[in-house]
């Protein structure tokens, strides 16, 4: 470290460790002591052009002189340049300013890919703690555990998230099947995006098919957008923010007037939104 000793009409600096011996005009100083030391003081530059360019050229030569990420200050020091103040947005999360550099970080649930950029951990992939009974789902930015059942009566589970009404007196005026699917989005996304497509499993002749949103859209952010007779583009209409989770019902109804048939089926679509925007 330095220190400031103040002069008339300048200062200079000084090591901490410096001895300083003030003595009378006349006095020599004791020959036990330090000799005295060879001050320098800095350069003093008068506010005329030709100096001016004469002390540019000296900060240009210390400058050049001082290590990457280090610029001269005016004061014959090499101080540090704060890279995540000079360029905003260097990183995708977070900038750490170091002596000399910088480094990125990335919030929790994320790993750093490359030296800028975050990359979702899968948990499900590492370790999780989601029970045995539990099917691990993850997410941008984390991860959720979900049942492996998850019908509730009358419905009886008949397949990988697929819960099947059997009971004709306990299923009346119900959809005989409830499909369970997950998906994950990031936060704020760009709208409108086609998100999900829902698409019927079993074709028969003369049979007409439309979807609707049955539940879960309250506050107008979907769409159902009609592709063909057996499928239905879910289309997101306002950017979500996270973390937050959205479970839709999604209705394929299907009927043959000239048969008077008609049945139905649900889709309940958990949509998990990430904390991030990546």
């Amino acid at each position: 470290g330095m220190g400031c000793i103040n002069l008339f009409g300048g200062y200079f600096c000084l090591p901490q460790s410096a001895h300083i011996i003030i003595t009378d005009r006349d006095e020599e100083p004791a020959t036990t002591q330090p000799p005295p030391l060879h001050l320098v003081p800095l350069l003093t530059v008068p506010a005329h052009h030709g100096n001016r360019q004469t002390a540019s050229n000296q900060a240009r030569r210390i400058s050049a002189q001082c290590q990457v990420g280090f610029i001269a200050d005016g004061f014959n020091y090499c101080t540090d340049v704060d890279e995540c103040l000079l360029f905003s947005g260097i990183c995708q999360w977070q900038c750490v300013n170091q002596p000399g550099s910088f480094r990125c970080v990335c919030p929790e649930g994320y790993q750093l890919q490359g030296a800028r950029l975050c990359q979702d951990i899968n948990e499900c992939e590492t370790g999780s703690n989601c029970r045995d009974d539990q099917v691990c789902w993850n997410y941008f930015g984390g991860y959720r555990c979900y049942p492996r059942n998850p019908c509730h009566e009358p419905y009886v589970q008949s397949g990988e998230g697929r819960c099947s009404c059997q009971s004709p007196s306990a299923c009346r005026g119900l959809p005989p099947t409830i499909v369970y699917k997950y998906m994950s989005i990031t936060s704020e996304r760009s709208v409108p995006a086609d998100i999900f497509q829902i698409q019927a499993t079993s074709v028969f002749p003369n049979m007409h098919n439309t979807f609707r949103i049955k539940a879960g859209n309250e506050g107008g952010q979907f769409f159902l957008r009609r592709s063909s007779n057996i499928s239905g583009m879910l289309v997101m209409t306002r950017p979500l923010t996270g973390p937050r989770e959205h479970i839709l019902e999604l209705e394929m109804v299907t009927q043959n007037s000239a048969l008077s048939y008609q049945s139905s089926s649900v889709l309940r679509l958990t949509i998990i939104v990430g904390p991030y925007a990546f």
